[in-house]
C-alpha cells in the first residue's frame, strides 16, 4: 500500500471509529504528503461518512454518533481548507441544493442528518437553517443557482409552509425540483403540492440523484 493509500484510509476510518484528534492529524498528514486536499475529501473522509451513514440507515449507529461523525470530518476538513483554496481545486458536485425548516418549526435534526447525507453523497448544501422565511428559500436558490430546493416540516400546523416554498419558487420562475420529508408529511401530501416525498436521510440522497438524472 502507498504512503496515499495508507493517507486515505487514516482519514477514512478516523470518521469511521469517530476519532476527532486522529482525522485532524490524518488530514496535515495528507498536506504533507502532497495528498490532493480534494482527494482526501472525497477519497478519504467522504467515504467515511458514508459508511457511518449506511450503519445509521442500517440502525446500527444512533443519531449522535451520525452527527459527531459529521463534526469530525468538518474539523478534518477546516485543516485541507486553506490548501484547498490555493489550488483551487473544486470537489465534484452533484447538484447544489438549498435546504432549510419552513417557517414557524424550530425542529432541525431530520434536516441536519438530511444534510450531513447529502454532502456525504457529493452534493453541496447551503443549509437554511430552521424558521426560514419563505422568501429566503427563493433568495438563496436565485443566489446559488440551486439544483433542488429542500423543505422540512416537523410539525402539521406548519407543513403548509412547505407549499408555500413550492408555490414562491414557482412563482419567480424556479423550476427546480423540491424534496420534503418530516414527520408531518407524506407522500401523499408532496404530491398535492408538486414536490418530491423524502421518507428519512438515508433515501434522501438517492432520490435528490434521481431528481437531477444522476442517480440509478
Amino acid at each position: 500500500m502507498s504512503d496515499k493509500e495508507s493517507i486515505l484510509n487514516e482519514l477514512e476510518n478516523s470518521v469511521k471509529s469517530l476519532q476527532q484528534e486522529a482525522a485532524v492529524e490524518a488530514a496535515k498528514k495528507a498536506l504533507a504528503a502532497g495528498v490532493s486536499p480534494v482527494d482526501a475529501i472525497e477519497n478519504g473522509l467522504a467515504k467515511g461518512i458514508r459508511e457511518v451513514g449506511d450503519k445509521f440507515a442500517r440502525k446500527e449507529m444512533f443519531v449522535v454518533e451520525l452527527i459527531y461523525a459529521a463534526t469530525i470530518m468538518e474539523d478534518a476538513i477546516k485543516v485541507l481548507e486553506p490548501e484547498l483554496k490555493r489550488s483551487k481545486e473544486k470537489r465534484h458536485v452533484v447538484a447544489t441544493v438549498v435546504l432549510g425548516t419552513v417557517s414557524g418549526d424550530i425542529h432541525d435534526i431530520g434536516k441536519n442528518l438530511v444534510r450531513i447525507m447529502l454532502e456525504a453523497g457529493g452534493f453541496e448544501v447551503h443549509d437554511l437553517g430552521k424558521d426560514v422565511p419563505t422568501e429566503n428559500f427563493v433568495q438563496k436558490a436565485k443566489e446559488v443557482d440551486a439544483g433542488i430546493a429542500g423543505a422540512s416540516s416537523l410539525m402539521t400546523t406548519t407543513v403548509s409552509g412547505q407549499k408555500d416554498v413550492v408555490d414562491a419558487l414557482r412563482a419567480s420562475g424556479l423550476k427546480m425540483p423540491v424534496m420534503v420529508g418530516g414527520a408531518a408529511v407524506s407522500e401523499e401530501w408532496a404530491k398535492e403540492i408538486g414536490a418530491t416525498y423524502a421518507s428519512d436521510a438515508g433515501s434522501a440522497v438517492e432520490i435528490a440523484k434521481q431528481l437531477v438524472g444522476k442517480g440509478a
